[in-house]
């Protein structure tokens, strides 16, 4: 297997400082949470992701538990295949790194989907997964906290409610980062300055937006 060079040109390193992590130090880093990245749902948000060496690994890895646990039934697998790729997350300041990264990370689902799911997989969730990807890896900088047009960055989290239903909520990452200074219970997600308090007593920040669930195969509708 040929190694993956850990640059793309010395102009690039001493623009941007991007060195791209080897994949023995990719492995050795997330056996560290080994635990996190072989839970389907579970969050990872990689603020310099290049063209995407850590989050490919982390979704080879929830892909490799849903095919142990879900591989069976094909309803099933397919849910929580997208359940998995909905839950990784990237920025990087370099567009052709963000475009290589959602290419990598849909040709890797994809690869594995097909070969599970063979003539039963479907063209509209392949379209919700490349829908999601577009969510989820954005140009941006993790540090003054804008995409590369000067708007905020802001994810979407995805949700699985009631069986095949996902839902959506946006959330802006500045708002993320405030609430996780103020120690305020949150899991990747916070929130525009709006805050309540749940029925346990515990203070949670709301979305920017939320949109209505929806078949996880139709996502790309609310757009």
């Amino acid at each position: 297997m040929a190694v993956k060079k850990q640059t793309k040109s010395k102009q690039r390193v001493a623009d941007h400082g991007e060195v791209f992590t080897a994949e023995r130090e990719v492995n050795a880093m997330l056996d560290l949470v080994k635990q996190e990245t072989e839970r389907i749902d579970s969050r990872f948000l990689e603020p310099a992701c290049g063209d995407g060496n850590f989050l490919a690994e982390i979704l080879r890895r929830k892909l490799a538990v849903v095919k142990s646990r879900y591989g069976k039934n094909t309803a099933d697998y397919e849910r929580y295949a997208v359940i998995a790729v909905s839950s990784i997350y990237g920025v990087d300041i370099l567009l052709d790194n963000v475009q290589e990264c959602r290419e990598r990370l849909y040709d890797i689902w994809n690869d594995i989907y097909t070969k599970q799911c063979k003539r039963d997989a479907n063209d509209e969730t392949r379209q919700a997964v490349r829908f999601i990807l577009q969510k989820n890896i954005l140009c941006g900088d993790a540090l003054t906290l804008e995409q590369a047009d000067g708007t905020p960055i802001i994810f979407a989290e995805w949700s699985a409610v009631n069986g095949c239903l996902i839902k959506r909520r946006d959330f802006e990452l500045s708002h993320m980062l405030h609430a996780e200074e103020q120690d305020l219970q949150m899991d990747l997600f916070g929130e525009s300055g709006t805050y309540e308090t749940d029925a346990s007593g515990a203070t949670v920040l709301l979305p920017i937006r939320e949109f209505p669930p929806i078949h996880y195969r139709r996502v790309q509708e609310n757009d």
